[in-house]
């Protein structure tokens, strides 16, 4: 079973939980003449809007690539993820507010056996739901889904403070309804703030995980002829594509043709393993004994001295057109680009005083 077909699955468990617990609420509330318990098996019916949600989404990001949009609609799950968030913000806001007023206003609510049971089935069907869905959604990887979890969760939560005030009216007929209401509201208004960050975050290009940057450096240095991995850059575009570009450096001496069959290789297993459509760069690495590899190690060695410096590699020698240029990695301390740049063609320009000195300064967009 595919990713998105297990996201509907569960979705579609949490439709079923949320219509059944509505229409058990329902029953009990004709039964008992409750409008409460009535109004309440309705916004049971709501709690399922998440899961519909989720579901629409998901089908929305299964549309194939366009013209307008090449890499497919993968990140309308985020925007999923997104409006159940808010779902949750916005709960969280109204539960605070109606919080507020009963511990200025307090009422006396009343219990009966029956309000209770109602109350202990909902919070049990509350809590196993959640855990199910929110589960499910770490698994897969899916914002909307761990959003939707984590709705029912603090419905139960709210639920459960519910019942525990239900407790403390009837043993000490102490209302603590606005205080507990107050306190679980905070939690779930901060919890909102959270749910909606991680989407957020995707959409505005947050950085990947750094297990995965570190598994594809380690596998493109473990091919042959393969000297060095640099300039790491991915990009999601939904949590089944992603593109992506790095650099390597071989030895100046393979050819054309070889050259193409190992960033073939690259690319393919990437993509196999990874799922990520990756372009490959080179840098020519100077081997031998001559004055290019000469000056190499001496340009080098002299700029990976520095202590603002991270990081060194693209050496590029022309002694045809007098040109030499490098590409370096500074420290996230230095802010001045320009600055830095002058620094380092005057630390250079004394190796080479007859050519033209070029510093590239990249910065580190995945490490």
């Amino acid at each position: 079973m595919d990713r998105n077909t297990q996201i509907i699955r569960t979705s579609v468990i949490g439709i079923v939980a949320n219509v059944l617990l509505a229409a058990f609420k329902a029953l009990v509330g004709i039964l008992a003449s409750s409008i409460a318990i009535i109004m309440d098996a309705v916004n049971n019916l709501s709690d399922a809007l998440s899961s519909v949600i989720t579901i629409v989404g998901t089908k929305l990001s299964e549309r194939p690539a366009d013209r307008k949009h090449p890499f497919g609609f993968g990140r309308i799950e985020y925007f999923s993820a997104i409006i159940i968030a808010v779902i949750v913000l916005s709960t969280g806001v109204t539960s605070l507010i109606e919080s507020v007023k009963k511990i200025f206003n307090p009422t006396e609510p009343t219990y009966t056996t029956t309000t209770l049971i109602v109350i202990v089935v909902a919070i049990v069907v509350k809590l196993v739901l959640g855990q199910y869905v929110k589960r499910k959604g770490q698994q897969l990887k899916s914002d909307a889904l761990i959003a939707s979890g984590a709705d029912a969760l603090f419905d139960a939560v709210i639920t459960l403070a519910t019942l525990v005030s239900a407790g403390v009216m009837l043993l000490w007929h102490v209302s603590l309804d606005g205080v507990l209401g107050a306190l679980i509201s905070l939690v779930i208004i901060k919890a909102g703030v959270e749910m909606l960050a991680s989407p957020v975050n995707e959409l505005l290009g947050a950085k990947v995980s750094p297990e995965l940057v570190s598994d594809v450096k380690r596998e493109v240095m473990a091919f042959d002829g393969v000297h060095g991995v640099y300039d790491i850059i991915l990009h999601n575009y939904g949590p089944n594509v992603m593109i992506g570009s790095l650099h390597i450096s071989v030895p100046d001496t393979m050819t054309a043709y070889d050259i193409h069959g190992l960033t073939r290789k690259i690319s393919t297993q990437i993509f196999d393993k990874h799922g990520i459509i990756l372009t490959v760069g080179v840098y020519s690495l100077a081997t031998g004994d001559n004055r290019r590899a000469d000056l190499q190690k001496k340009v080098l060695q002299t700029l990976a001295a520095k202590n603002e410096i991270v990081q060194v590699h693209g050496f590029y020698y022309n002694e045809n057109d007098r040109r030499l240029s490098v590409d370096v990695v500074p420290d996230i301390t230095v802010h001045d680009d320009a600055a830095l740049i002058a620094q380092l063609t005057a630390d250079i320009q004394p190796i080479v005083p007859d050519m033209t000195v070029t510093i590239i300064v990249d910065h580190n967009y995945s490490e």
